[in-house]
């Protein structure tokens, strides 16, 4: 496992991110036949070459969503009331009505070790991130379109299926 570069991850981002998008949508629309399984046997592979720690791109550019039982959760492990919480880390976003960290990176992120400070009680949506192998991959394409700009591991998946999906189309 290597340390990723995020100078580099950023380049090749742009120079693959439409291709990629593409390739994504086309998946999405025309699915091939035990996708799913390939999406798993693609993770697999993905993280034994991607080291979160040397990265947290996630940390640093994106918020997670906090659900209610989030909220609970980690207002406990802090000792504060949710209300607390929420009125000093949080607003909520009306379109979408979420509530989502006021800055970024995330407060909880330690950018010496890029670790969490509250991982044992992380939000829901940290400890799915990136959502590689939801059940119906295809259900989840709009996620990795939106990932495949912040996360190496979602990039490497979509690289990793598109490199599989097109040698099994040149051998048929």
């Amino acid at each position: 496992m290597q340390a990723i570069n995020l100078r580099s991850f950023r380049q090749k981002v742009k120079r693959h991110k439409r291709s990629f998008k593409g390739f994504l949508t086309r998946l999405e629309n025309n699915p091939p036949r035990k996708l799913d399984d390939l999406a798993i046997r693609v993770d697999k592979e993905v993280w034994h070459e991607t080291d979160c720690l040397s990265c947290a791109n996630c940390c640093k550019t994106m918020s997670p969503t906090f659900n209610t039982r989030d909220l609970k959760r980690i207002s406990a492990h802090l000792n504060m009331t949710v209300k607390e919480f929420k009125e000093k880390w949080l607003y909520y976003d009306k379109k979408d009505k979420d509530w989502m960290n006021t800055q970024q990176p995330c407060q909880f992120l330690d950018l010496d070790t890029n670790m969490c400070s509250i991982y044992e009680v992380r939000p829901d949506d940290c400890a799915g991130f990136p959502h590689l192998t939801k059940k119906k991959m295809v259900d989840y394409m709009h996620v990795h379109r939106q990932n495949i700009e912040y996360c190496p591991a979602t990039y490497k998946m979509v690289e990793k299926m598109k490199h599989l999906l097109a040698t099994a189309k040149r051998l048929q």
